[in-house]
């Protein structure tokens, strides 16, 4: 993605920064001290790769995986970023019930299989939303899922369908 895109990306969700407009207490901890958290954490620096986005998504899941704690995850190219949020976390290679997952948005195979191992407890991140709206418009409207965010390179969707079902895009 060339840098006047990411420029343009970035303002045109300006108005969508640090979770204005949440009204949900719950959801608007979940953007302001996960999703923007904005303090350096001990692994960043380690990690990095020199790519920005791949930075970006890892530090991210750092963060994700630190908030949501998972004892399994599945083996992915992120490992590293997820273990430095959570050592407990153990990598295999296939679940029975997702704590917190990452799939690419154009896996549809496993995707499905994924929503299926889904609790209300489960934290999905679905990347690469941006090549595909379609299908990310699919999942945040699947009867399965909860409230999502959309953080344009990234979704995260939640899987508690007893709260208010709402959709967040959010300037990450």
């Amino acid at each position: 993605m060339n840098v006047l895109k990411r420029w343009l990306v970035w303002l045109s969700r300006m108005h969508k920064c640090w979770g204005f407009g949440i009204q949900s207490p719950t959801d608007y901890a979940f953007v302001r001290y996960v999703v923007n958290e904005q303090w350096p954490y001990y692994a960043y620096d380690v990690l990095r790769t020199g790519n920005w986005l791949d930075d970006k998504l890892g530090r991210l899941f750092l963060r994700l995986s630190n908030w949501r704690q998972p004892s399994m995850m599945l083996q992915d190219n992120y490992q590293l970023w997820w273990h430095a949020g959570c050592k407990k976390t153990q990598f295999v290679r296939e679940l029975s019930v997702v704590e917190l997952a990452r799939i690419d948005i154009e896996d549809t195979d496993t995707l499905e299989a994924l929503l299926f191992k889904c609790n209300e407890q489960s934290v999905l991140v679905v990347q690469g939303i941006w090549r595909d709206k379609q299908r990310w418009h699919e999942i945040e409207h699947d009867t399965r899922t909860g409230t999502t965010f959309d953080l344009y390179y990234c979704g995260i969707v939640f899987f508690d369908t007893k709260r208010y079902k709402h959709n967040y895009i959010i300037n990450f």
